[in-house]
Order: structure tokens, then sequence, then C-alpha cells
């Protein structure tokens, strides 16, 4: 203060009392002044909080010293606070950061807590100019070095809420249906087109092309010229919150084409179009890479309108414009909206419509297994590549035991991975079976009671687990529909149809070589063979349950095969290759069809460029196209069992929006299929002398040339079509016996059972205890009655 004479203010600071000891700095230090936040307290003292936001506070009441090293001096009349020359303030050692707002004013070094105060100490006993002992000084204190370790503390921040790697990324918003077909073709416009099979109607993502250049129904959408006024138009036909755009190039084995960038306009009346906006500048979006990966842009903000357009901006520079595409947007409720609403069947089952995982799976089977533990049964077969079960659920009145004359039915869904309808819809079932049973529906009643039902709703599972992180709208049209190992399941079954042909064609068929039950190809059984895993777990499964009818599950069309899949013709991809039980394929392949909803449409527009309605919907496999070693012909060769493929719809991964209208697409057509089991002749083939089944007895129907066998317990199923029979059952050791079947039109077998007499010879072994040889005596009696009538016939004239 200048001004102020010198021995007032001595006076002055003489009868000002000395601060609290424990408030004392520590020898070397100044005490500091008010106005600053106090030091931090001794260690195992709550730190005192400042009165004040001291110089270089940071916004918020935050103080923050000078930068290290910098020495910056506080005002003069806070100069006693200022640290020794050379230092600079810092968190006190061994103390992590204060983590509060106000956060205090650092000591300097050497302070309480800290370590040294500088390179070299003050002197001791020297006493600051101005200091309250500069008349008395005080008695000097030891000073006591303690070495503090430094600690760093590291904050653990809080873990994140773990995310299942599995999950699908999929936006919240579901597709409007370009791929589903739920969009009409003339919803979709375009600005030009190369020709009509390159029109907006083809530009739909996953859209698949015919095999020739220049088809009437190609890969995609192309303009018609090169430029940047091109567009592709969606009318939605209702308000929607459009939120994404996902595109793909043209499908094409001749040519590269796709969009590289684009922008999107959107639009309530055509005529005037706002574009979608990244700021106050037009969006310009990523396109594709190459033709197959679908490649999703989200809207940088939703825009509620009608009609969506995607404006290309850049294309491959050795291509042309070229796109598919699928648009993600939420229906609004539009009171003005002169279109009817969308008639689609809601279902009443309140059943789980989600796609489900592995883990996921296994739930919704136990639970299931849980509700109705007195028919059914969840046993696995044998895992996949990665280790993963593959389960199936068994439905019967006695689970986990085979009847005698009681049918084996099988569903198999999931061959490929990325086909996952089916997957969805044998869970579906398993819950829609047991809760009928339940309630006591009638007719799931006695299908339960009289059929041994058998649901395999992942035959791949790696390959599903790889579609399923992508998600439905991104997982394109191959991801995931091979295994782990890259194997197509439905060509890795064991080729039976080349060793029957051939010995056909050598008239060796059926009495040098069997028209049923092949035998594998001991090429197939070797270790290094390629057979996936899960091809050897289904074969076994075949091998250990007597099957007698079945449906292998699929996706990407809309149609039903039936066997031969395979062409008779080696070198041709289609040619009509029926089995010798033609015409109770065509029946089965027409029950599935007939009776599903998205099939037996009239409204419905074909999914690619194949026209299935001309045929019904159902054609023969190898007629549509080539397929060695699939199961559905190892199945009816190798086994008693009949197997045809449906194609469930046009979307391999539809999006879990549509699963409810897909169940009731299909809900009447599973139970139908199932029913079939029962249509022609049933009976067990006994011994006429012990009542006992005789296994492996085989049932031969007149003008059919493809046998059937008996199971262990004797018992048989043999499809037919109305009709009378001529049916034969022979077994090695028995005399064969022929008796006429006449099969009804109604849905119930006709009973046609056999006692079949042991051979002379056997007879007369079977009466000797355990089956051992004549005894002597016998033998010779034997012998001396046949020299006899040699000699008897040599005396002849």
């Amino acid at each position: 203060m200048p001004g102020l004479p010198l021995a007032p203010l001595l006076l002055l600071l003489l009868l000002t009392p000395p601060p609290p000891p424990a408030r004392a700095a520590p020898p070397g230090n100044p005490p500091r002044p008010r106005g600053l936040a106090a030091a931090p307290a001794e260690p195992g003292r709550p730190d005192a909080t400042g009165t004040g936001t001291p110089a270089g506070a940071a916004p918020g009441g935050t103080a923050t010293g000078p930068p290290e090293g910098t020495g910056a001096a506080p005002p003069r009349s806070t100069a006693a606070a200022a640290p020794p020359k050379g230092t600079t303030a810092r968190p006190p050692r061994g103390g992590g950061a204060s983590t509060s707002k106000s956060t205090t004013a650092a000591p300097p070094k050497g302070a309480a807590g800290g370590g040294p105060s500088s390179p070299g100490p003050p002197e001791r006993g020297r006493l600051k100019e101005g200091g309250p002992a500069a008349k008395a000084p005080a008695p000097r204190k030891k000073l006591v070095r303690v070495k503090v370790v430094k600690k760093k503390v590291v904050k653990k921040k809080p873990k994140a809420p773990a995310k299942d790697s599995t999950a699908p990324q999929e936006p919240q918003c579901p597709p409007l249906g370009l791929e589903s077909l739920r969009v009409l073709d003339s919803q979709l416009r375009a600005s030009s087109d190369k020709r009509y099979g390159l029109g907006a109607h083809r530009g739909r993502l996953n859209i698949q092309s015919g095999l020739y250049d220049g088809d009437f129904y190609d890969g995609g959408w192309c303009a018609g010229q090169e430029d940047t006024e091109q567009w592709l138009e969606v009318d939605a036909r209702r308000l929607i919150n459009f939120t994404g755009v996902i595109t793909q190039g043209l499908n094409s084995i001749w040519t590269y084409d796709w969009v590289t960038s684009y922008k999107v306009q959107v639009s309530n009346d055509t005529h005037t179009w706002q574009p979608c906006r990244n700021g106050t500048e037009e969006a310009v979006f990523p396109g594709n890479k190459d033709p197959e990966t679908p490649v999703l842009n989200l809207l940088p903000s939703p825009v509620v309108a009608r009609y969506l357009r995607i404006n290309p901006q850049t294309w491959f520079q050795n291509g042309t414009i070229c796109l598919r595409a699928e648009v993600l947007g939420c229906p609004l409720p539009d009171p003005n909206n002169i279109y009817a609403w969308q008639s689609q069947p809601l279902p009443t089952d309140k059943l789980d419509f989600r796609h489900h995982n592995y883990k996921e799976m296994r739930k919704l089977m136990k639970r299931v297994s849980d509700e109705c533990p007195d028919i059914t049964r969840v046993y696995s077969i044998g895992k996949s590549y990665l280790g993963l079960k593959m389960y199936v659920m068994e439905i019967s009145d006695n689970p986990g035991q085979h009847e005698v004359g009681e049918p084996e039915f099988r569903y198999v869904a999931g061959m490929h991975g990325n086909e996952v309808l089916g997957r969805e819809l044998l869970l579906n079932l398993m819950e829609y079976l047991c809760r009928e049973f339940r309630l006591g529906n009638p007719r799931v009643v006695q299908l339960v009671t009289e059929t041994r039902i058998h649901l395999l709703p992942s035959m791949n599972p790696d390959g599903y687990e790889t579609a399923y992180k992508l998600g439905s709208e991104l997982s394109g049209w191959a991801m995931g529909r091979w295994t782990y190992e890259g194997i197509d399941l439905n060509h890795n079954f064991a080729d039976l149809n080349t060793a029957l042909w051939d010995a056909e064609d050598n008239d060796l068929v059926p009495h040098e070589f069997p028209n049923h039950y092949i035998p594998i190809p001991e090429y197939y059984t070797f270790a290094n063979a390629t057979v996936a895993p899960e091809t050897r777990a289904v074969i076994d499964w075949m091998q250990r349950y007597p099957f007698v009818l079945s449906a292998n599950l699929h996706g990407g069309e809309l149609v039903v095969t039936y066997p031969f899949d395979m062409t008779r013709t080696y070198w041709k991809a289609q040619e009509l290759t029926p089995t010798a039980d033609d015409g109770v394929f065509r029946w089965l392949a027409t029950v599935y069809a007939t009776s599903n909803l998205a099939m037996a449409s009239e409204e419905r527009r074909l999914c690619h460029y194949d026209d299935f309605t001309r045929f019904g919907n159902i054609i023969n496999g190898a007629n549509w196209h080539t397929v060695p070693g699939s199961m559905n012909d190892f199945s009816y060769l190798h086994t008693n069992c009949f197997e045809i493929t449906v194609e469930l719809s046009c979307d391999k991964f539809p999006h879990a929006s549509e699963l409810p209208a897909e169940w009731e697409n299909n809900r009447e057509s599973l139970l139908l299929y199932m029913e079939q089991v029962h249509r022609g002749i049933k009976g067990v083939v006994r011994d006429r002398d012990t009542e006992q089944g005789i296994a492996n007895a085989i049932i031969s129907v007149d003008g059919i040339n493809h046998d059937i066998r008996t199971a262990f317990d004797g018992d048989y199923w043999r499809l037919l079509n109305p009709g009378e029979y001529e049916v034969t059952a022979r077994a090695e050791g028995y005399e064969a016996a022929t008796q006429p079947c006449r099969v009804s039109y109604e849905n119930v077998p006709t009973p046609c059972s056999f006692h079949l007499a042991r051979e002379r010879r056997q007879r007369l072994r079977g009466r000797l205890p355990g089956g051992a040889g004549l005894p002597p005596d016998l033998v010779l009696r034997l012998r001396r009655q046949r020299l006899r009538r040699l000699r008897a016939h040599r005396r002849a004239p």
C-alpha cells in the first residue's frame, strides 16, 4: 500500500495473531492470501473449497494455473502467494485429478503432500521480506522428508452395453417392398430405358436376369441416355417417412454396370421436387463398387413425401447407368389417400414373428418344448463345421419312439443359409402345433396323434449366421448361401442317378441292380471326400428314421419342384426328367402350390424371369435347371422318402415386418402337405408262423419301377394316387405274396398287410432250436431219397 509509513505497518503485523498451527503453511512456503482457492487439504482430510475464482480460471469456475515452466507472477498484492521462482502450479502428488467442476488451485512444489519444491530448497531459517517473524524468528523445525510415491490413478470408463455381434444392423423403418413385389410395376417409373427388359419395373433389389443378353426380363433398370438428368421413381401411393435407399448394380453375366453416386429427390405431386440436403448443400450419396453388393445410404434426415426419385450422378466408367434399388420408409396415416389400404392377410395366430439367430432359435425351441412336454422332443442330429448343433423338434403323441403303423414326416429348412423364410415358418409351425394341440383343435390333434413329425429349421446354421449379421436387405443374393467351407449343400449329396440310369440302359434293373435303396458309392465315404459335416449328419438322420414324406424349404422364387432334379442327359442344363412316381410327385407339388396364397394369387407377377404360372406353379426340377447331387434325388433313391422342394418367396430374406403375411400365405400349405403322408397304402409284413414283423421286406407295385422297404418293425407306407394296384411283398427266405390294394380318393391310407410263409427249407430250419443245422440221420435220409429219384429218372425210357 503506497503512502503508509513503515512503523504503523510493522505494528499492525505484530498485533496480528499468528494462524492456527493446523493451517500453518509448510516450511519454505509463504501463507496463501485471501481471495485465492485454498490449497488441497492434508492427506486424510477433505479438500478445502476456495471462495473466489482465481485469475486465469477456466470458464465454469475451474481454476487453471499458468502453463508449466512459465512462472507467471501474480499481482503485487498477492506476491506472497507466488510459488518459488522457476516452479509452476501442479496437482498434488499422490492424488488423481479432481473430478469436481470447481478445481482447487494446486500448491507449489514442496507443499504438504507434495515432493521437493524446486531444484535446491530455500535456505533453512531464511525469512521472506515482510514475513510475520521478521523481528523474532520462529524456532527452527526439523524437516522430515517423506518419500511420496506418485501413483497414477486411471479412471475406469463405464463399460458400454455389450452389443450382440450377430444382431442384424437393420434400419428401423421397413422396406417399401420392391424386392418382395409389394410395390407393383405400375408404381415404378423412369426417365428413360434401353428397352423393355431393362425398364423401371426391373429396378428391384436382388432381381435376377435371364441367361441370355437382351432377355425380355433382364437384371435391373438401365437408362436410355447417359447424363445426370436420368432418374428412377417410386410411387408409394401414400405418405411415407422416407429414411434410406439401398442400391445394387445390374445383374448380368455379360456386362458390368452400376451407379457410383446419386442424389435423392422427393415430391408429393411429381411436379415440384425437393432434393435431400446435407445441411445447406444437396446431398450426393456414394453408390456401388460392384454389381451385387447392396449399399445402404440413410438420408441425412427423414423426409415425408409420396414420391421418391433416385438421380444417378456418376457411374462405372466402362459401363452405363444401371441399378436395382430398395427404398426404406415408415408408412404414415393419410385420410386423404384415394387408394385403398393394401389388403394383406392379418394373422390371428399370436406367434413370434421375427428373425431368430442360433441362440434365439434354441430358446424358442426350448420354450415350445416346455409348453408341450408330452408331445415334443428336441434332439440334435449333428454339428456344423463351426460346431453349431443342428436341432430337430419332434412332435408326436409319443415323442422319442416309433409306433407301428404311424408314418414319419420331416420338414427341412435353411439348406441355403440366406434363404431364411423356411426357418421362421418352421419355428412358427412348432408354436402353432403346440398351442393348437393344447386348445384341442381337432385337425391338429389328429395330425399329431397319427403322425410323427420332425422339423429341422436350420440345416446350414453357419451360413445363416453370416447372412443374419448383415440383415434382411444387405445380405444380397448369395451371402450365406454356402456353408463356412464354401459348399453348396444342395449339390453335396451322393450322385445315385447316374448309376441307376446306366443300369437301366443295360437292362439290369431291377434283377441285377436295385431300383431303390441304391448304395452310396465307396468314394463318397472316404475321409478326404468333399462332403460337408452338415450333409453327413442329414444322411445319418435319413438312415436312422423311416421317413415317408418330406419337403425342403427354399427361397428366391415362388414355385414347387419335384424330382428328378438332375438331367438324364449330362450335358443339358434343362431337360424333363421324371421319376417312376411322377404322378405322385406332381400331386404332392400341386397340393402345396394350390393351397399357398401367394402362388395361387391371380394377380402375382413373376419373381425374376421364369413364368411358372403357366404350369400351375410346379415344375420338374431338372426341367428348370439341373442340380446334380440334390437332397431330393438322394432321398428318393436311397430311402423310402418322397421329397419335394418348395421355393417360398421371391425375397430370400424378407424383412421381419413381412413374416406375419408369409405365415398366412403358407400355414394351410404346411398343414395340408403334412396330411398327404397318409395318402396311399400302409401295412405290416409279418412272419406267418411267428407273427413277428419282417424288416427290409420289399414292397413292389405292379407297373411302377420303384420299390420300397419295410421298417425294422415290419411296417411300411407306400404313397400312391387313387386307383387299384397289384402289390407284392417279398423277403429273403420267404415266399412272395401278392394281393390287390385299392386306394380311395379320401385322404385315408388303405390297409394292405402281408403274412409271408417261409420257404420249405427255411421252415424246416426254423423249427429247429436256434436255427441249427439238420440232424445227421435226417441228412442221410434226404440223400437216399435224392439217389432213388436219380435212379428212377435214369431207368425211365
